[in-house]
């Protein structure tokens, strides 16, 4: 899919949990699935012993997963098919709290690692102190975005799967509303949001007190207004990166004039992610703005995958609409792992023959890899432009860790605030601190 979509130069991507649920980080890191501590075994065999020399490798994997959804379920289903072919690895699955990126940080600091895990919002120089080089396994062709989680010429981090941010909508609402053709422009965008709500519909859920729903806000839109792949790094060479005329702020800017206008959830502060999948699917909702991982999801509660479209926030009145091209979580193999082999066998085997990026509605993490999510064709049918991305520049994840900076809680702050100048204003003055404070 990567190579069939129209691409431009590269997007940042900060991965803070999500997501989806979903994702990812961020981003997705914002595909994201609230469940605490949740814990299932599935230790299968098989008398099919394979014939790959891998099939004698023996040992017990421990993967912290975002997904708890399918614990139990999905998941299953894939030990069972890698039993056949690994009948001595076993697996079991850790579901993670709602904060993957924050619990997975509290795992670093505490030394108590799974073998099999995301890597959270760290810079890239630390993840060798974590990790295992990831050069050592042959994948059937080229991996996307080796270079996001690579330091010093090794790979230490596998994309999950990737996907762009853009409206997931349901067909049927927006017939019952008059809807006839999906928004080009911004002003297009919220004539159909006061339609839907004057058809009893609310037009947008948010999510908004579940925070991680918030990244492609914050994540993706601002570099997408400022149509410029290093808009996130360039904080580096400001003393305050967030104002009301550029990126961060005009992307928030779109979130609170949706609240303001009634066209998000009626209570921000009360909102519920599972619930809004079911909305979405029964049409009580009109739309998410998320990645397209949502798709698979919301279909999965009910969904008729024909009445789920998905095209690009027309986030001005250009004409001109662009989206972010991103990759979801990486895996990561814990480097002090006393199941090393094991633990890199069964990550090689879910990126190859899994299927979880068809299950996820992500594009694949191998290069030449067609989705077959039918709605990414549908959106790129739109002639959208995809913004690809570069990774985090270091020292700005030092800075917005030092300063605690997390963008998705500004989101919350701005959108809530009487005057969002003064939230910008706050944090302004905890970047340049954050900054000085680290010789920057």
């Amino acid at each position: 899919m990567k190579k069939s979509l129209i691409m431009t130069s590269l997007v940042v991507l900060a991965l803070s949990s999500a997501l989806a649920g979903c994702g990812g980080s961020n981003n997705g890191k914002e595909n994201n699935t609230a469940n605490s501590g949740t814990k299932n075994s599935t230790e299968q065999t098989s008398e099919n012993q394979g014939t790959d020399k891998t099939d004698k490798i023996s040992g017990k994997v421990t993967f912290l997963t975002n997904r708890t959804d399918m614990i139990g379920k999905e998941y299953d289903e894939y030990l069972k098919r890698f039993n056949e072919k690994y009948p001595d690895i076993k697996v079991e699955f850790e579901g993670s709290q709602t904060d993957y990126n924050q619990q997975a940080k509290v795992r670093i600091a505490s030394g108590e690692l799974p073998d099999l895990m995301y890597i959270p919002d760290i810079p890239n120089s630390d993840l060798p102190k974590y990790y295992a080089p990831l050069d050592d396994i042959e994948f059937s062709s080229e991996i996307t975005f080796k270079d996001f989680k690579s330091y010093d010429g090794k790979l230490y981090g596998i994309t999950t799967g990737n996907s762009t941010s853009g409206i997931v909508y349901n067909k049927k609402a927006f017939a019952d509303a008059g809807i006839t053709e999906t928004p080009k422009t911004w002003d297009e965008f919220l004539a159909a949001c006061e339609k839907l709500k004057q058809s009893g519909i609310i037009p947008l859920a948010s999510n908004f007190k579940d925070k991680w729903p918030l990244q492609p806000v914050v994540y993706d839109l601002p570099r997408v207004i400022e149509d410029n792949n290093g808009f996130p790094n360039s904080a580096l060479n400001s003393e305050a990166p967030f104002t009301m005329d550029n990126g961060y702020g005009k992307a928030m800017t779109v979130l609170k004039t949706l609240n303001e206008k009634g066209y998000l959830e009626k209570d921000i502060n009360s909102t519920n992610w599972e619930q809004s999948k079911k909305d979405i699917a029964n049409g009580k909702i009109g739309m998410y703005y998320l990645g397209n991982w949502v798709i698979n999801q919301i279909i999965g509660v009910g969904g008729a995958s024909e009445n789920i479209g998905f095209f690009p926030l027309p986030y001005d009145n250009s004409g001109v609409i662009r989206a972010a091209y991103n990759p979801d979580y990486f895996y990561a193999v814990n480097k002090d792992s006393k199941n090393l082999e094991a633990t890199k066998v069964f990550l090689k085997w879910m990126i190859e023959e899994s299927g979880y990026e068809d299950f996820a509605g992500f594009m694949s993490p191998l290069e030449g890899r067609e989705s077959k999510l039918t709605q990414l064709a549908e959106f790129q049918n739109t002639g959208v432009v995809l913004q690809e991305g570069l990774p985090d520049d270091p020292k700005m994840i030092e800075i917005r860790n030092q300063a605690q900076v997390d963008l998705p809680a500004i989101a919350q702050e701005f959108v809530l605030a009487k005057d969002p100048q003064t939230v910008l204003d706050k944090w302004n003055k905890a970047w340049a601190k954050a900054k000085q404070d680290l010789g920057y």
